[in-house]
């Protein structure tokens, strides 16, 4: 996964990497500078110096010269930077919870809000903006190789315009100390072409497909039994909701709303689990071995995590489980 920001694939991050290039190239030529001067100096010995000119010069006329063209440089970057989104951008919010993220998109046939976990997609060549809001602690979004870092705060929404110009998977790790496992929070970013986000977008607004194995069947039975239920939810094609119900989270606004993004469940919507690249923001590969792995010693690989080891399982069951949620795709 791509999360250099040495390695732009959007136009927001290679703005900010024409940014760093350029004080890098600056840096450098002024240390050449004074080092090309100090061996001169050295070079010449004690002699007679003309203190004024090398104080106006070098003390005055060069930093107000470099500095009013950074200034000049970064208000035109920031004008760049800052610019409106189009009308047709798509609007995504994302909640950080101690420590995964909440992802929601808009369903464009019915206008409900479509909710994930910890992955984050987008269209080729199309701006999304990211609606950012935390439901305990600061966080903080930064996707190296496609924009700047923001900040999440509890009880407002921050915005962040992001896009894509190149397929690939990138990293987007929180960037703010939030706790234990800070380090094993991260968003998976995917972008591809934009038929290919159309039809991603359209199966995960559809229910959860029904049990096609004995296997599977069992397992659905045991994410009941176990109470699986009581953090989170999938949605069923029968229009039932096996756990709590969840409120619209208001972080998918438009930019200029604050308004605060109440999280109704304790762990993360799992109607498509099957579909994501990871398990525990970031932490696992998705395969029904991780998900063993995953659900039998939870805090073997994610200490302090909400989600307690089911250590007392058996293996058939655990099998099972892990089954049933690798079937929903």
């Amino acid at each position: 996964m791509n999360a250099s920001v040495l390695a732009p694939a959007g136009p927001f991050a290679a703005w900010i990497a024409e940014a760093g290039w350029l004080l890098f190239a600056a840096g450098a030529l002024i240390f050449v500078f004074v080092m090309v001067l100090l061996a001169l100096a050295l070079r010449r010995g004690a002699g007679p110096v003309r203190h004024g000119l090398w104080i106006v010069g070098g003390g005055l006329v060069f930093p107000v010269v470099v500095l009013s063209a950074l200034l000049a440089y970064s208000l035109s970057l920031s004008v760049r930077l800052t610019q409106p989104p189009p009308a047709d951008a798509i609007v995504v919010g994302i909640t950080g919870h101690m420590w995964w993220w909440e992802v929601r998109y808009r369903d464009p046939a019915g206008g409900r809000d479509i909710v994930l976990a910890n992955e984050l997609r987008l269209p080729l060549g199309r701006k999304v903006v990211l609606g950012l809001s935390s439901a305990d602690v600061i966080h903080s979004l930064w996707v190296p190789a496609l924009a700047g870092k923001v900040d999440l705060v509890p009880g407002r929404v921050n915005h962040l315009v992001i896009a894509a110009d190149t397929v690939g998977i990138y990293r987007g790790p929180c960037a703010e100390f939030c706790g234990e496992q800070h380090a094993r929070m991260e968003l998976v970013v995917v972008a591809q072409p934009e038929a290919e986000f159309d039809s991603w977008l359209a199966a995960q607004a559809m229910p959860a497909a029904a049990p096609a194995e004995a296997l599977q069947a069992r397992g659905r039975a045991a994410f009941i039994d176990q109470r699986c239920v009581a953090c989170h939810t999938v949605r069923e094609s029968s229009g039932v909701r096996l756990g709590a119900i969840v409120a619209p989270a208001p972080a998918a606004v438009a930019p200029g709303r604050a308004t605060l993004d109440p999280s109704a469940t304790l762990g993360p919507d799992l109607t498509h689990v099957g579909s994501r690249l990871t398990l525990g923001a970031g932490t696992l590969p998705n395969n029904r071995g991780t998900l063993v792995a995953w659900i039998s010693d939870v805090q073997h690989f994610k200490r302090g995590a909400r989600m307690p080891s089911f250590d007392s399982l058996d293996p058939a069951t655990l099998q099972a489980l892990a089954a049933y949620l690798e079937s929903l795709k």
